[in-house]
C-alpha cells in the first residue's frame, strides 16, 4: 500500500480508502451483516489501509459504531473521516429520499459531539460537510467555527464532500477557493471525469487534497454491472439510465487496448487513472466483500500511467470515446 498527504492537513493516508457506507446500508444490491463489516475492516487495515471514511447518517451511526468497535484501541494508526449536515435526528428517511440539512453552527456542535460519541474519540482526523449547498459554503461563520474546532484539537481538518450527485462545480469551486479546507470529495472516473477536472487544477493551487467515489462508475468499470443488469429499487446504482450504461460500454471496449498493453483489465486501468494524478490523496471504491476490498489494495502500487498515457484517456474522453451518443 502507497500513502500520499491529505492536503495542507500532512496527514498520511492510504492511496486505497475504505468507504464505511456500504457495511451500514444495503444501498449498492447487498446487506453487509456485522460479523462480515467487522471482518472486512480489519482485513484492510492489514492491507495497510488507514484511512476510514463515513458519515453520521449511514445506516444513522451505524457506520461510525463499527469502526469504533474495532479500532478504539488503535486509534494513532487510523485516520478517522466523517461527514455531517443531515438531520437524521428529528426527521425520519424514507428509502432514498433526501433528508433536511441542517449546515449551521448550532448543528455543528451537536452533530460533531454525536460522531465523537459514537466513534469513542476525543477528536477526529477529517470533518467534512455532507453534500453542502451554495448558501452553507457562503457561511463565514460556519467555516470560522470549523476553524476554531481545528485550533482547539477537536478536529485535525475539515473538508466538503459534494453530492448527492455527480456535479456541484460552483459549490466546489467557492469551497476550494474560499474555504480553509484540507479535501474535496467528488465524483470522478474514467467515464466521468468532470467537473472534477475543474478541482484539480483550483486544489492543487490552493493545496487541497481531491477524495474518489465512485472510481469505478456504479460498477461498470468492474463488469459487475453492464447493459443486463436489473438493479433492485433499493439499490443506489438505479439512477444510472439505460443509455449511459450502453454508451459505456461501448467505451470500455475503446480502453482494453491500453489496458492490455499495461498487462492490466478495465479496473485496474479505472483505479490506476486516477492514483495517476498527483491531486488526488485517496480513491473511495465501495466494497461489499474481502475479495473486492483485497482486489482493490492491490492496485496501490505505484506502476500508473505517465503523463501520455494520462493526456491520451482525456483525449479519448473528450472525443466521447469514439463513440456515437445513444439516443435517449
Amino acid at each position: 500500500m502507497k500513502y500520499r498527504t491529505l492536503g495542507k492537513s500532512g496527514l498520511k493516508v492510504s492511496e486505497i480508502g475504505f468507504g464505511a457506507w456500504a457495511i451500514a446500508l444495503d444501498w449498492w444490491g447487498k446487506k453487509v451483516d456485522d460479523d462480515e463489516a467487522i471482518r472486512m475492516l480489519k482485513r484492510a487495515y492489514d492491507l495497510g489501509i488507514n484511512f476510514y471514511e463515513t458519515a453520521d447518517i449511514y445506516g444513522k451511526g451505524k457506520s461510525e459504531k463499527l469502526i469504533s468497535q474495532v479500532f478504539k484501541d488503535m486509534r494513532s494508526d487510523v485516520v478517522y473521516s466523517t461527514k455531517w449536515g443531515y438531520d437524521m435526528y428529528s426527521t425520519k428517511q424514507i428509502g432514498h429520499s433526501e433528508l433536511p440539512q441542517k449546515h449551521n453552527q448550532e448543528f455543528l456542535q451537536f452533530a460533531l459531539s454525536q460522531s465523537l460519541d459514537r466513534l469513542q474519540t476525543d477528536y477526529l482526523d477529517v470533518y467534512s460537510l455532507h453534500n453542502p449547498k451554495m448558501d452553507a459554503i457562503e457561511n463565514d461563520k460556519l467555516f470560522s467555527s470549523l476553524d476554531d474546532f481545528v485550533k482547539n484539537g477537536t478536529i485535525r481538518s475539515h473538508g466538503v464532500a459534494l453530492g448527492p450527485a455527480i456535479g456541484w462545480k460552483k459549490e466546489g469551486l467557492e469551497a476550494i477557493e474560499k474555504r480553509n479546507i484540507t479535501c474535496l470529495q467528488t465524483v470522478y472516473n474514467i467515464l466521468e471525469q468532470d467537473p472534477a477536472r475543474d478541482f484539480m487544477q483550483a486544489a492543487e493551487r490552493r493545496n487541497v487534497g481531491i477524495m474518489v467515489r465512485v472510481p469505478d462508475a456504479s460498477g461498470l468499470l468492474t463488469g459487475k454491472v453492464n447493459s443486463n443488469t436489473k438493479f433492485d429499487k433499493n439499490d443506489h446504482r438505479s439512477f444510472r439510465k439505460q443509455e449511459f450504461i450502453i454508451e459505456a460500454m461501448q467505451k470500455i471496449e475503446k480502453m482494453r487496448p491500453l489496458a492490455s498493453s499495461k498487462g492490466w483489465n478495465i479496473t485496474e486501468l479505472a483505479i490506476k487513472f486516477i492514483l495517476s494524478q498527483k491531486q488526488i490523496s485517496v480513491v473511495l471504491p465501495t466494497m461489499t466483500s474481502i475479495e473486492e476490498l483485497e482486489l482493490f489494495a492491490s492496485f496501490s502500487d505505484g506502476k500508473y500511467l505517465n503523463s501520455t498515457e494520462i493526456a491520451r484517456m482525456e483525449e479519448m474522453y473528450e472525443k466521447n470515446f469514439y463513440v456515437e451518443p445513444v439516443a435517449k
